[in-house]
């Protein structure tokens, strides 16, 4: 690891100031300090931020304001989200193990990198990490990559469990920016698709802060459910997972709310594939027209094929569970 800087400061305005001088902000550091180790990210200066106030759960306009700080276990754990917002705390459980799930924290859980292995090795050509040195994973091995949202330049795979489940919740991203302004961002305007500027994952600006999450309020009367097929139980991440929230009247869908992971560069929600059940009754012939409309742009690549027919048969019975 090369040698680095360390900053704790216990107001905002000095986290603000370094920022603009090009520090990066740590919080629980599960996933930098990982990658500070391997060389892949090497900053010459930290600005911790856990002594901000940002690790509060309060009510807020009938949803919650979840402080950027606030650890996974902590809010897998948290009984209002459990009752009201259950496909969070599930899909917060299914990723990783309890000890990082203890350190690991909500706004660091939405910055975390990819976990391609050509972007971990500093031998490989990875445009993510350096910009116009090319792709490995094409051509290499491309298991526990992307079929949605790619480009030429890049095929990683979004990797996280917690953001496709605020994904189906219509979470925003709450940003403080250097100058003190708020400002609320969704999920979906959130993180960039890779395009030909990978190495730009996100819209935060230099010196943007996550503050908060907010959820809106919970959805009356729905059902809610994740789902992540993995390698193997636990510590793997999803080769496919799904989260729905999803509303019955009279038996037909009156309201459908679909993310995924394992598919997209980003977390993936496509509202025609929620209009397409809208208004419908539930049968096997809809929910394989659900996939089948979700992945008509897909671009498997050699490798990556089988994820088409695993994605659709976990919708599928995704729906079913959720509308017995």
């Amino acid at each position: 690891m090369k040698p680095f800087d360390y900053q704790r400061p216990s107001d905002r305005d000095a986290a603000h100031a370094a920022a603009r001088e090009g520090a990066m902000f740590i919080a629980g550091g599960t996933n930098l300090v990982d990658l500070m180790k391997l060389e892949v990210m090497a900053p010459d200066r930290l600005v911790d931020v856990s002594r901000l106030g940002l690790d509060g759960i309060e009510v807020q306009d009938g949803g919650l304001r979840i402080g950027a700080m606030v650890t996974n276990s902590d809010l897998a754990a948290d009984p209002r989200l459990r009752r009201d917002y259950p496909v969070l705390s599930r899909a917060l459980l299914a990723g990783a193990s309890g000890q990082l799930r203890n350190k690991a924290t909500t706004g660091g859980n939405l910055l975390q990198r990819t976990r391609c292995p050509y972007f971990y090795d500093t031998d490989a050509a990875c445009n993510k990490r350096a910009p116009g040195s090319g792709c490995a994973a094409l051509g290499g091995e491309m298991r526990n990559h992307a079929v949605l949202g790619t480009s030429d330049h890049c095929v990683a795979l979004h990797p996280s469990d917690m953001a496709v489940a605020m994904r189906a919740l219509d979470a925003l991203v709450e940003v403080e920016g250097p100058d003190g302004a708020i400002r609320h961002v969704p999920l979906d305007d959130f993180y960039r698709l890779p395009g030909v500027t990978p190495h730009l994952e996100t819209t935060l600006g230099a010196g943007d802060l996550i503050t908060a999450v907010l959820l809106p309020p919970p959805p009356q009367g729905a059902v809610q459910v994740y789902r992540k097929v993995r390698d193997r139980a636990s510590y793997a991440f999803a080769l496919v997972s799904v989260a729905a929230v999803v509303t019955l009247d009279k038996g037909r869908f009156s309201q459908a709310a679909l993310a995924f992971g394992g598919l997209g560069a980003r977390p993936w929600r496509d509202p025609a594939v929620d209009a397409l059940l809208v208004g419908e009754t539930p049968s096997d012939a809809l929910f394989a027209e659900a996939g089948k409309h979700l992945l008509r742009n897909a671009a498997p690549r050699e490798g990556t094929e089988f994820k088409l027919p695993l994605a659709r048969r976990v919708l599928s019975a995704v729906l079913k569970e959720a509308t017995q």
